[in-house]
């Protein structure tokens, strides 16, 4: 490696302190032998320097090999080596010499042993899994943690990959593990909510399992806690309920509640999917809600206001050519029915930024029939 070369260059004529090299001089350097003692690395094949360069142990044999024809005492060998490194960082002064080249020697043996389990040019970069369509992933400075194992992601020295569908990210070893389905087949398959407010049915109805991967839950947490979701009722297990938040759907229609409520990581999922997907009929599923909520009453009018004025710009030449109708292009819904809203249209009127957007573009629409529509196309 080139941060081999450049450090091998740096230490180039200093003692080697894992050196156990016979023909060393006597003196100072004898005492930094009797130090370091030989029976710490005795897991380790016998290192024969041709020069006094600090490698920092990466000239090994089982290093040199091709990648693919490593064999299990390698990585056992370097598993042991590793602790003996840790160990002896422990023993050596502080803020030493010896303990800097120590735990350089460390790191690599950690690269090395993470190069022998995930060889990377073995990993293709697609793969398809319960229709997650996994890419792997180019960034290695973005800290991320794996949705199947619950462990930090280190893409400096690890392989990984997310699912372009949902989101759904994991550790390359714990592709083949993964039961989850992708949420976005979910999303496609069956685009409506549960409008229950948290339909709870107990932990006995779930056998005392995690409603997703089927481990046993207490509320005890013995042996792991149950968490519940507000957006499914069930219980989840830590890994699949990692405690993030979200607005429930069937609180906001019937209560007019935006506070966010813990949800398990595929509710979550679903839900961000879904938040901007027109699949809401207020009318129907609770029309008393225009009775006590004045800015949906507002909005209503709003949008019945801009389809009647939609016949006149899809006629008109500049209108066209202006495109003022691409204005709404994010809330499409809003020039083609007045009924259909979106989790995120209501999150929106709750807070007063969907009034103001639509009263201006409202305006915008109102002003060119009044006053700059020329003519219509023939």
């Amino acid at each position: 490696m080139e941060y081999d070369e450049r450090l091998a260059r740096f230490r180039q004529g200093h003692l080697n302190p894992f050196n156990k090299a016979e023909d060393e001089p006597r003196g100072d350097k004898d005492l930094l032998h009797n130090e370091m003692k030989p029976d710490s690395f005795k897991s380790e094949p016998r290192f024969h320097p041709t020069d006094r360069v600090m490698d920092l142990g990466l000239a090994e044999d089982h290093f040199s090999r091709p990648v693919g024809s490593f064999i299990a005492s390698d990585i056992e060998h370097l598993k042991q080596a590793i602790e003996d490194c840790k160990r002896l960082i422990l023993e050596l002064p502080e803020h030493s010499e010896k303990q800097k080249d120590t735990v350089a020697r460390l790191i690599h043996l950690r690269l090395k042993l993470q190069e022998l389990k995930e060889p990377d040019e073995d990993e293709p970069n697609m793969r398809v899994l319960l229709e997650h369509r996994f890419y792997k992933e180019k960034s290695k400075s973005v800290k991320q943690t794996c949705d199947k194992c619950s462990t930090i992601i280190w893409g400096l020295i690890q392989t990984w990959y997310t699912c372009t569908g949902c989101s759904y990210r994991c550790h390359s070893k714990c592709l083949n593990t993964i039961t989850k389905p992708c949420v976005r087949s979910k999303v496609s398959h069956q685009s409506e909510y549960e409008l229950n407010i948290c339909p709870e049915s107990g932990l006995d109805s779930q056998d005392y399992r995690c409603a997703e991967c089927r481990a046993p839950v207490s509320l005890r947490g013995i042996p792991n806690e149950a968490r519940q979701c507000d957006y499914t009722g069930q219980y989840y297990c830590s890994n699949c309920h990692w405690n993030d938040m979200a607005v429930i759907p069937a609180r906001v229609i019937h209560n007019w509640e935006f506070e966010s409520r813990k949800v398990c990581r595929s509710s979550m999922r679903y839900l961000s999917l879904m938040m901007s997907r027109p699949v809401l009929k207020l009318k129907e599923i609770n029309p008393l809600l225009f009775n006590f909520v004045e800015e949906l009453v507002e909005i209503r009018k709003l949008r019945q206001d801009v389809l009647l004025m939609k016949p006149y710009f899809i006629t008109c030449k500049e209108a066209m050519e202006a495109r003022l109708l691409l204005q709404l292009q994010e809330r499409q819904h809003f020039v083609e029915n007045d009924e259909m809203y979106s989790l995120q249209d209501l999150i929106d009127i709750s807070s007063g930024r969907l009034s103001s957007s639509l009263t201006e573009i409202h305006t915008t629409f109102a002003k060119h029939i009044k006053l700059d529509c020329e003519g219509l196309l023939l």
